[in-house]
């Protein structure tokens, strides 16, 4: 039971130690990482489907 409790407390210590970012940055970081994420899968997507009309093409 002693060795939980130090766990917790040094959890507790650790996160005041942490950084973190203000609303403003999340909020930007959050946008690139779905605007990134929509962008590759558009290219993915377009790329499927090119590989997909080629392959259509080779077997007909």
């Amino acid at each position: 039971m002693n060795k939980i409790k130090k766990f917790v407390t040094d959890v507790k210590l650790e996160m005041l130690k942490v950084s973190w970012p203000a609303r403003n940055e999340l909020l930007n970081s959050a946008i690139v990482v779905l605007v990134s994420v929509g962008l590759l899968a558009a290219v993915i997507a377009a790329v499927d489907l090119v590989y997909t009309f080629m392959i259509g093409v080779i077997i007909k």
